[in-house]
């Protein structure tokens, strides 16, 4: 019988593997077809290595997606989702095949690229290329910090891998280069990569862009490198065992592969990567694989039960796991109680207490110095707050002083060092937050979050756990000039949706911003902290009950409504403070309202807002180091804003302030004439 006769045939053929390994394509084939919309070829071209992964060595339990000992595997190429919806659901996790045949529609649970916390078993929210090789390489982190926390003779109780399928796309984005590197340089030997090197991208073949020697590239940052086909099964087995067994390094196997394998008229070309095959390509191919053509999302018993071998293999591993886990909280209680709150993601008991206070015998404290003294009080109190910083925790005051540096060989470190890899901080952080078991923190300057910014908003999207710290904020920074004095970034940040970012106007916000920080456990949040240093805010109360709902009155003059609201964030906050004293010389009642955090302000009801900002007061100033754009929301069309709408210069940091308009008679005078003219037309407050 040929090949191209087999469509005549009721049942698939060859041996239950490969009728295993084309369950995976069709599926994909076909649920692509439905939707009109997706790409189809790569899982199917990497569906024989995904299937030997899944079946003979990723340690999982479908039952029971969050396992915290389980095998962690990051679909890097999200576009590849279908090959992760068909593993998932044949290997049983809650993802049935109705949803298999909603891919890419409304309310499914089979979005067009993996969303993390939607669909069971996805580890975390792929699609930008190379993110999900750096949150692996986080997950990896996590893993090794914990296992070296907890485990103990006789008890391992943190022992997984984290596999990952990369494609040529992740490898050409910058993001990967720095994770891998960075992963190189600590050794980690639980980081195994499958690449899938098909050798097509979305404008054709990669050659176009992309020549270089992958794997001398990765055994020049210190991976371990193989090389086998794509469909020969047992070598990818043997690969796969044997990158298990290396300890010291990371590992990456470069599987040759070949997009859309299969289809006569498509495989090996771009036509392959982005669209549909088409009905008739489809029909054809299943013919290449001795499939029937109908109906759509046929999986054979025989296919089936082989997969959910995985329920009751998983539920052992789980079984023999929990009786150790068991085991280990009765011989070590306390280790076993931090455990417990690591994985639910809770805080000790009576933490706040240890959360510094500040007072004016502190003097004047840049709030990068109060975050880091923040830091200091709280590290042995929260053992599992790690973080690091992108070669600048000097400057960020982010190392966390007796704890040691997490590297190869020492595992305990809580003091990551990224280097100066701000993007790949920014995916590690989000691949520690997805791990669980502990809270990642990362610092960098204020004008270089625009390198991490593509991970930062995929921390929002996740609901990620972790923790942002941004100093240097403003013109302040002085004489490093323009190109580290953020302008527009600040507002940029604010623009990300599920982001929590604080400015806070001195020590003791800055403490109220990290129990912000620790707390909030729904998505990540972002300091924004100063380089130069700032008076304390002695009015303790109203910081501790008003930093939490974004803004305060922080003064106010005796009497009814002001006749002026000054609001402001950060260092300007003690700037408006001193422009009301002056204003109050000239019979003008100011208001100042210190503003931390737009978002948290927006969270307030109504009635909270309109006390602090009332309506009938439209006299207002708003005074923030950055751009003006925004602002409108709460100064209004009748208000004025004190910003900053062009780059700075190279000078000293009170100098920069004086010539941008940052002084109490600049903005005494912009007040004063405010008030006199709305007086003048009768609109003023108060």
């Amino acid at each position: 019988m040929t090949l191209w006769s087999a469509h005549l045939m009721t049942a698939p053929v060859g041996t239950l593997n490969h009728q295993a390994i084309n369950t995976i394509r069709t599926l994909s084939m076909d649920a692509v077809q439905a939707a009109k919309s997706g790409h189809p070829g790569a899982p199917m071209g990497a569906a024989a290595m995904a299937y030997v992964l899944w079946t003979r060595h990723l340690q999982h339990n479908p039952a029971d997606p969050a396992w915290p000992n389980r095998d962690r595997f990051v679909l890097s190429p999200g576009h590849a989702s279908m090959l992760l919806y068909s593993l998932l659901h044949l290997t049983g996790y809650e993802l049935t095949l109705e949803e298999i045949k909603s891919f890419r529609q409304w309310g499914s649970k089979t979005p067009g690229h993996p969303e993390y916390g939607l669909t069971p078993g996805v580890e975390t929210t792929t699609g930008p290329l190379g993110s999900g090789v750096a949150n692996a390489v986080g997950m990896a982190i996590a893993e090794r910090m914990l296992a070296s926390r907890f485990n103990r003779p006789g008890h391992m109780v943190v022992d997984h891998r984290t596999y990952a399928l990369v494609s040529d796309g992740d490898l050409m984005e910058g993001i990967a280069s720095e994770a891998c590197s960075l992963a190189g340089t600590l050794g980690l030997g639980k980081l195994i990569f499958l690449y899938d090197d098909n050798q097509i991208s979305i404008e054709g073949s990669t050659d176009l862009a992309f020549q270089e020697n992958v794997g001398d590239r990765f055994r020049a940052y210190g991976w371990h490198v193989q090389r086998v086909d794509g469909e020969d099964l047992d070598g990818i087995d043997d690969a796969l065992s044997a990158a298990n067994a290396v300890e010291d390094e990371p590992s990456i196997i470069i599987v040759a592969t070949e997009i859309a394998h299969g289809s006569p008229n498509k495989a090996g070309t771009a036509g392959a990567h982005g669209s549909p095959l088409g009905e008739e390509e489809v029909r054809l191919t299943k013919e290449v694989f001795g499939w029937p053509a109908e109906p759509p999302f046929y999986v054979p018993e025989e296919v089936l039960a082989e997969f959910r071998v995985a329920l009751e293999q998983g539920s052992a591993r789980q079984s023999a796991w929990q009786a150790g886990m068991d085991a280990y909280q009765e011989a070590y209680p306390e280790d076993g109680a931090e455990w417990r709150r690591g994985v639910a993601g809770t805080l000790p008991d009576g933490w706040e207490a240890y959360l510094p206070a500040f007072s004016d015998d502190d003097g004047s404290m840049a709030t990068r110095a109060a975050s880091g003294k923040v830091l200091g009080a709280l590290a042995p109190i929260i053992p599992n707050l790690v973080g690091g910083s992108a070669d600048l925790a000097p400057s960020n005051n982010t190392y966390l002083s007796g704890y040691g540096d997490f590297a190869k060989g020492n595992w305990e470190g809580r003091n990551l060092h990224f280097g100066v890899r701000e993007h790949a901080m920014g995916g590690v952080l989000n691949g520690i937050s997805v791990h669980g078991g502990l809270i990642p923190y990362g610092g960098t300057f204020l004008a270089f979050s625009d390198w991490m910014r593509g991970s930062i908003r995929l921390g929002a999207i996740m609901g990620c756990h972790s923790i942002y710290v941004f100093t240097h904020d403003s013109i302040g920074v002085g004489e490093d000039g323009p190109t580290h004095q953020p302008i527009e970034q600040l507002m940029a940040l604010r623009a990300i949706p599920d982001l929590t970012v604080i400015r806070p106007a001195d020590s003791n916000e800055t403490s109220a911003a990290w129990k912000i920080a620790l707390e909030r456990r729904n998505g990540p949040t972002l300091l924004v902290l100063t380089r130069q240093g700032v008076p304390v805010i002695s009015v303790q109360e109203r910081v501790q009950d008003g930093v939490p709902r974004g803004a305060y009155i922080l003064d106010d003059p005796p009497g009814g409504l002001p006749d002026l609201i000054l609001i402001a964030t950060g260092s300007e906050v003690s700037l408006v403070r001193e422009t009301a004293t002056a204003l109050a010389e000239k019979n003008i009642a100011a208001r100042v309202v210190s503003m931390p955090s737009w978002e948290l302000f927006a969270e307030q009801p109504q009635s909270y807002r309109d006390e602090v900002l009332p309506p009938q007061v439209t006299a207002r100033i708003a005074v923030e180091a950055g751009t003006s754009l925004g602002w409108e929301r709460y100064v209004g069309t009748a208000g004025e804003v004190v910003g900053i709408d062009r780059y700075g210069a190279s000078a000293p940091g009170n100098v920069m302030m004086e010539r941008y308009g940052f002084t109490v008679e600049a903005i005494t005078r912009q007040a004063a004439s405010l008030v006199e003219r709305m007086r003048a037309d009768g609109s003023a407050g108060g």
